[in-house]
């Protein structure tokens, strides 16, 4: 038994491994983490880990991502401290009601939050669907003006966030900048999303131009907060038949999402 200096009192090694753990996830750069990294980070046997995360998954402090299987803190996780974010938080509630999408729609869908100039996605039912044709999309980046998800974002964010992401995107130079900065092009980009009452990609993004989606933005209480998308086949569907289709179950999602979250308390401010 090793004596501290508060008294005769035995180093507990499992609390402090699972601290170790729970730091590590909270350091990393993406808020997310594999078994293997949590591993190599803490220096701690695989199996070990794995046992740790089963205990701090029971107890809610950390969450397990059907997406690709990295752990994540979960909302518990702010009685302890501010590790956890509010894109945390909203993709934890969001990402049920994902999966309850993908068995009415068959196609893939992707939660995205704004993320300096980009769309991040941050859960999607991609590696659950079998059309999909990109598996590992969580964390991935998608531009905000040339993907649905983006366009609704752009579309409903306020106009002072709206001209801060297009001045970062024209300082960053390539594609998206040109577009950016040919402002007329920009605003009918807007008024098409208002006026479909959705937002759509008819293969404009060049990296993923066989690809066709729509989106709607994910607001709570006035605020956009992100947005979900599902995402086809151009040869499969139009963008008229997507729109006929999945726009009813698309925005059932949304409005789910948005009774979640003020059904659950925030985890930092308790509302």
């Amino acid at each position: 038994m090793s004596v501290s200096a508060d008294g005769p009192y035995r180093h507990v090694q499992g609390l402090s491994r699972g601290l170790a753990v729970l730091h590590a996830i909270s350091r990393t750069a993406n808020g997310c983490a594999t078994i293997g990294d949590l591993s190599t980070v803490t220096g701690l046997h695989r199996t070990t880990v794995q046992r740790l995360l089963k205990t701090l998954e029971t107890e809610g402090y950390v969450r397990r991502s059907a997406s690709d299987g990295s752990y994540r803190l979960a909302h518990k996780i702010r009685q302890l401290g501010d590790g956890f974010t509010d894109d945390e938080w909203i993709s934890e509630i969001a990402a049920p009601v994902l999966g309850e999408l993908l068995q009415k729609l068959i196609w893939p869908s992707d939660l995205c939050t704004i993320d300096g100039t980009s769309m991040l996605v941050r859960e999607t039912t991609h590696r659950f669907s079998p059309l999909s044709f990109h598996r590992a999309m969580v964390r991935q980046r998608m531009p905000v003006l040339s993907t649905a998800a983006g366009r609704a974002y752009l579309a409903h964010c306020g106009p002072e966030e709206r001209e801060e992401i297009l001045r970062m995107v024209v300082a960053g130079g390539g594609e998206q900048a040109a577009i950016a900065r040919n402002r007329p092009a920009v605003e009918r980009i807007i008024e098409r999303v208002h006026r479909q009452g959705y937002a759509s990609n008819d293969g404009e993004w060049t990296e993923q131009s066989k690809v066709g989606a729509l989106a709607l933005a994910l607001g709570h209480r006035g605020r956009v907060l992100g947005a979900i998308n599902v995402v086809f086949l151009k040869k499969a569907v139009t963008i008229e038949q997507a729109a006929e289709r999945y726009l009813p179950p698309l925005r059932a999602a949304v409005a789910r999402i948005d009774a979640l979250l003020g059904a659950t308390p925030h985890p930092l401010i308790g509302e």
